[in-house]
């Protein structure tokens, strides 16, 4: 375009000189004259065309200098706010590490006083050495043996947490888990809990167990949070740390700082724990629903449940077994009722129960045919090896959630030690 613009440009001068040189010419100038004044006037058209062009090309330059420099200071304004951005994400970097470190050192001193206190009752049932008769001795020995190793496991931290899925029905989608607790001895065997409750309660270590449990079940659920996982994970929770006026101030103050999680962290008795309940336990569950907590009975056998009770003390799941469910059901004038509640259609129980706010969880199920029999009753919720086996929860992950386990040994050797 611009080379257009000039060859117009010169053929106008050049028009515009053979002109002049005409006029001269014929105004008596003489052949001479004429061509005197065309090289003038072509001289004088060039040299100004020149001018122009180089004035032309300053102000171009200098306003691509301006769109530099304005281009520049907006690069520098934008080096400026991602400065700022970084370092706004730097203190809040800093900000999440200082919180996970104070929520560590919280859960660690509530660690600290539950193992203090299992040490103390462990070294005090340690050191008694009944007479016993020769009949008993072995049986004896044996207890104190595994006792021991319960205790080893404990102390060395060897408490795994097993998680197993909690599904819709008919979906099968994974909407909440159950977390199980399996201790290993030193050779790294898992044990059982037919192989170690035998201990663990008479001797009244379950409530420390589930509460290690409990801690590393408040971990998986921050980790499945920040993966935006949506689901609820079921704990069992000792109706004995329930009723623990030293322990439970500081269990409830670690649950009111991280009441955020209330949604997701569902605390599990089973049916005969929570009709034991006193007024301890259960103004103690007021105050866990005060934060916003849910509760859930398992274990159950008896489905003549006081749903109005289970309301008040926020009890929003039910589990009952699948065999315990299909063996209530029997016929009656022509319908099929419960056991239980033979004045109410078994396809309305879940209805029922949904009126005062409760879910109720066939578990243990187990075949193909018990899920059909389910559906039939109206149950929204399974759980059982069908829909998936419990698992262990990867190491590295547990790792996270452990306090030091030198802390744990030495915190039972102090109790040794005094």
């Amino acid at each position: 375009m611009r080379k257009v613009t000039e060859a117009l440009l010169s053929s106008a001068y050049l028009c515009l000189a053979l002109t002049v040189a005409l006029l001269v010419w014929r105004g008596g100038g003489g052949a001479g004259a004429g061509i005197a004044a065309l090289a003038g006037v072509l001289g004088l058209a060039f040299a100004l065309h020149g001018m122009i062009g180089r004035g032309l090309e300053r102000a171009c330059l200098g306003r691509e200098l301006r769109g530099l420099r304005e281009a520049n200071q907006i690069l520098a304004d934008q080096i400026d706010i991602m400065h700022e951005r970084l370092a706004g994400f730097a203190e809040s970097v800093q900000e999440d590490a200082d919180r996970r470190s104070e929520e560590l050192t919280t859960e660690v001193r509530v660690l600290e006083d539950l193992v203090q206190r299992m040490g103390d009752s462990l070294d005090a049932r340690m050191a008694q050495t009944p007479q016993l008769p020769p009949a008993y001795a072995r049986h004896h020995h044996q207890h104190t043996a595994l006792l021991e190793t319960v205790r080893e496991a404990l102390s060395d931290n060897r408490v795994d947490l097993y998680l197993q899925p909690v599904v819709s029905l008919p979906q099968r989608r994974t909407v909440f888990y159950e977390s199980f607790s399996r201790l290993r001895d030193a050779s790294g065997r898992v044990m059982m809990p037919a192989e170690y409750l035998s201990v663990a309660e008479p001797e009244g270590l379950m409530p420390a167990i589930d509460n290690l449990l409990l801690f590393r079940c408040v971990q998986i659920v921050r980790r499945l949070a920040e993966k935006d996982r949506k689901v609820g994970i079921f704990c069992n929770v000792a109706l004995g740390s329930l009723a623990d006026e030293s322990f439970f101030p500081q269990f409830l103050e670690f649950l009111a700082e991280n009441r955020d999680l209330s949604g997701a962290l569902i605390f599990e008795l089973g049916q005969s724990a929570f009709d034991r309940r006193g007024s301890t336990e259960a103004r103690n569950m007021g105050k866990l629903a005060d934060l916003g907590f849910r509760f859930s009975l398992d274990k159950v056998s008896d489905l003549d449940l006081n749903f109005p009770d289970l309301a008040r003390a926020d009890v929003k799941f039910v589990k009952v077994s699948a065999e315990v469910l299909l063996s209530q059901l029997l016929e009656l004038d022509g319908r099929l009722a419960l056991r239980s509640l033979k004045d109410l259609n078994a396809a309305d129980l879940a209805d029922l129960t949904r009126r005062y706010g409760v879910e109720l969880i066939a578990e243990k199920v187990e075949t193909e045919r018990q899920v059909v029999d389910v559906l039939e009753l109206n149950i929204a919720y399974g759980q059982g090896n069908l829909f998936g086996e419990p698992k262990a929860v990867r190491e590295a992950v547990l790792a996270e959630a452990d306090p030091p386990a030198d802390f744990i040994r030495s915190s039972l050797r102090r109790r040794v030690v005094r």
